[in-house]
């Protein structure tokens, strides 16, 4: 499974927070076992899940545009 920022932020945020596994669930409903293997990097979380953690650890997802490079194509 491909790493994405956000999903690192919040794994950060789990990591240095003093909650536990066992408190993320109860706070969030995200099983323990669900929050393992989103720890682990095997499986990934719903937006829904995302942001109820973030709530819970006190961040905030932004949506934020990516930058494009232009193409060299030209239309004809």
């Amino acid at each position: 499974m491909q790493s994405m920022p956000v999903y690192d932020d919040i794994r950060h945020a789990i990591e240095t927070s003093s909650k536990t596994r066992y408190r993320l669930w109860q706070e969030t409903g995200i099983t323990q076992g669900q929050l393992s293997q989103f720890m682990a990097g095997t499986k990934g979380l719903s937006v829904e899940a995302l942001e109820k953690l973030a709530e819970c650890l006190g961040l905030e997802i932004i949506a934020k545009p990516v930058k494009r490079t232009k193409s060299k194509r030209k239309d004809v």
